[in-house]
């Protein structure tokens, strides 16, 4: 829901650390002159404007949940701007959730300014090139519904995550950097808590491992920090990471 939560007392969603202020989690890849987004959620025009991003190639999206496609409707912005369609890659589950969702941006006769996209079907383990990016679709669980996590050379992202299969955490294996979600302390349903994401981190061995899709149950920023292994952080608004 994002932190502060909406209406909610706790001192963590009062916190003056802007570290502690966090949008609904995604992702934007700078590669080859071209930028990928995963996930456009409530928050995107937002990250957009924060992140100050001028153009963008295409979303790739890890499942259809609202809080990874809400903000979809924004690319307009990107469609006026670089004078190009928005490409977007997604399991035929999230691109038929999607077109029903912005259907507007899908009629035969589409009113004047709606959303200019570009569907692309792509299936897990099944590498698939964006604009000569080679992207690896990672099949996760999100309890029981089937999700994507992505590898794109040496950087693996997995967001809503409560169970990895042991094939796909061979395809995380040699990550340089791996960012994976930790809602929160105690054990959740249908995502890892931070005792299940650092497991897997010291499993996977990446060189730096961050944290994402963090709920005001995991505490504070500067708190959480200071209890986490050496090459795991938490990550935060605005972080920028170099991937060699």
């Amino acid at each position: 829901m994002g932190i502060p939560m909406i209406a909610c007392p706790c001192d963590v969603c009062h916190s003056s650390d802007p570290r502690d202020k966090r949008k609904r989690s995604s992702v934007k890849v700078e590669i080859d002159g071209h930028i990928l987004v995963i996930d456009s959620g409530p928050d995107f025009r937002q990250q957009m404007l924060d992140s100050h991003t001028k153009s963008l190639d295409a979303i790739l999206y890890t499942h259809e949940h609202k809080d990874h496609t809400a903000g979809l409707d924004d690319v307009r912005a990107f469609n006026w701007i670089n004078n190009q369609p928005t490409n977007l890659f997604a399991e035929k589950r999230t691109l038929e959730a999607l077109k029903k969702e912005f259907s507007y941006a899908f009629e035969e006769k589409k009113y004047p300014g709606v959303p200019e996209l570009i569907l692309n079907e792509i299936q897990e383990n099944k590498v698939f090139s964006v604009f000569g990016i080679k992207v690896i679709p990672i099949r996760v669980y999100h309890y029981r519904m089937p999700i994507l996590g992505f590898r794109i050379g040496n950087f693996g992202y997995v967001t809503d995550a409560s169970l990895i299969p042991e094939e796909s955490m061979e395809q995380l294996l040699g990550c340089e950097v791996l960012v994976i979600n930790a809602l929160r302390i105690q054990k959740h349903i249908s995502h890892f808590n931070l005792e299940q994401a650092v497991d897997i981190i010291e499993k996977l061995q990446p060189r730096k491992a961050y944290l994402t899709h963090i709920s005001h149950h995991l505490g504070f920023h500067n708190q959480v920090s200071k209890i986490l292994p050496q090459n795991i952080a938490l990550a935060y608004d605005g972080l920028e990471i170099k991937v060699f």
